[in-house]
């Protein structure tokens, strides 16, 4: 697993409200606990290497929303759009299939009806369509990422 697989983990399992969450595989263990405060991650990450069974690293980290001007500014901004939210718990896919293109990208002008994204349910692709017309302004979540529901997607300029 690299650092990348582990930050997508963290970020997860941050979104997903899940208090504990561990992960154990053949040379390294993972354990992802939230805390009530702010919801950030505390990390435990314990390597063993098969010559070094009893010395583990741990390495631990709590990332944090930062309380700056600037985030409350872009909250303030962010506020004028209408917020697009998944209506169902799956899987997020940008594109209908591997081979074609994104439905929507960043600046995009959609419809009402115009289909944003697909969210795979158990083993059901759902198309998902705007209720509004407008501006793509953002695209909150990465394709082929595990959704909630009312989890929010597009941020939608309606002007």
């Amino acid at each position: 697993m690299d650092i990348r697989e582990i930050q997508n983990l963290i970020k997860f399992v941050a979104k997903s409200g899940a208090t504990e969450v561990k992960l154990e595989m053949d040379d390294f263990k993972i354990t992802i606990k939230t805390t009530t405060e702010a919801n950030s991650p505390e990390i435990t990450y314990v390597q063993q290497a098969p010559a070094q069974m009893a010395q583990p690293q741990i390495a631990q980290a709590a990332p944090s929303a930062p309380s700056t001007p600037s985030a409350a500014t872009a909250a303030d901004e962010d506020s004028k759009y209408i917020t697009i939210k998944s209506p169902i718990i799956g899987t997020f896919y940008r594109k209908p299939s591997p081979d074609k293109a994104v439905f929507v990208e960043v600046g995009s002008t959609i419809a009402k009806g115009d289909v944003l994204c697909v969210i795979e349910a158990m083993k059901l692709f759902n198309e998902i369509e705007s209720e509004y017309s407008g501006k793509i302004v953002k695209i909150l979540v990465d394709d082929m990422s595990p959704v909630e529901f009312d989890q929010p997607l597009f941020l939608v300029d309606p002007s």
